[in-house]
């Protein structure tokens, strides 16, 4: 036979019963599931918890000593996994934010991907420049943008230089005298 769990639950079932009720997380309404039936005699022993929740029985005496050792807001607190570092240095990150701030002389992330290359020796791809600057630096590059068109005042509209003006086409004799015959 089991033995039975002896875990000091320091909340009422009731308390437990709202933060369950209130929970959106599924991890966590696990955890809160875990306290709240062994807090009211449901379930007492290690074994009968894994099964109805369907978790290792290694899982959840973790949780347990996580709830002694930090208490229900310790055994609540999501778990926050470090992730990769990042691909540019802090040292080169600061040298581009200044630069950035002082100068508008970039016009393209790739500009900057070869700055960074030059400049600090980080050669990191066109992505992760794109990142650094528009993401964690919060801040936009000062590329050259497509002119808009511009209405002179005697209202006719100027071209840009990315469209091409329309040209009627002359038709000769020849021409005219094969149309007309279809």
């Amino acid at each position: 036979m089991a033995r039975t769990l002896n875990l000091e639950i320091q909340e009422s079932s009731e308390e437990l019963k709202h933060l369950l009720d209130k929970q959106t997380s599924v991890q966590m309404k696990e955890r809160l599931q875990a306290l709240y039936l062994l807090k009211t005699g449901t379930l007492s022993t290690l074994q009968e918890l894994s099964s109805v929740l369907v978790r290792d029985p290694s899982t959840i005496y973790r949780w347990f000593q996580k709830y002694k050792q930090a208490g229900l807001e310790g055994l609540l607190k999501p778990y926050k996994s470090p992730g990769k570092t990042t691909t540019i240095p802090s040292a080169a990150m600061g040298k581009l934010k200044q630069y950035l701030e002082e100068y508008e002389g970039f016009t393209s992330y790739g500009e900057i991907q070869t700055w960074l290359k030059e400049e600090c020796g980080v050669d990191v791809s066109y992505h992760v420049v794109y990142r650094a600057v528009y993401l964690k630096l919060n801040t936009k590059i000062k590329g050259s943008k497509p002119k808009k068109r511009v209405k002179k005042k005697s209202g006719k509209v100027e071209p840009s230089q990315f469209t091409e003006k329309s040209t009627e086409v002359e038709w000769g004799s020849e021409e005219k005298s094969r149309l007309s015959s279809l």
